[in-house]
């Protein structure tokens, strides 16, 4: 997994708990990193969690977010 702090991932764990959803795996956090960093290169940062949660919103998978992403972004 990328450098992702230990507080982050627990937050995310607590944060999936709230929500009632299962918490994301070692690969969703890496491909959810890569489509935020696509985002806020592609555009600006804030685009980053907006467009995790279109993607979400949606009902895209990951992988089809990403691929989204990187042909709009290219």
């Amino acid at each position: 997994m990328a450098d992702v702090p230990d507080e982050v991932i627990e937050w995310c764990r607590a944060f999936a708990f709230a929500a009632r959803v299962d918490a994301p795996t070692e690969q969703e956090i890496d491909d959810l990193l890569a489509l935020a960093a696509i985002a806020a290169h592609a555009s600006a940062r804030q685009a980053a969690p907006i467009t995790c949660w279109l993607a979400a919103k949606g009902g895209l998978t990951l992988a089809e977010a990403l691929a989204a992403a990187q042909a709009i972004s290219d």
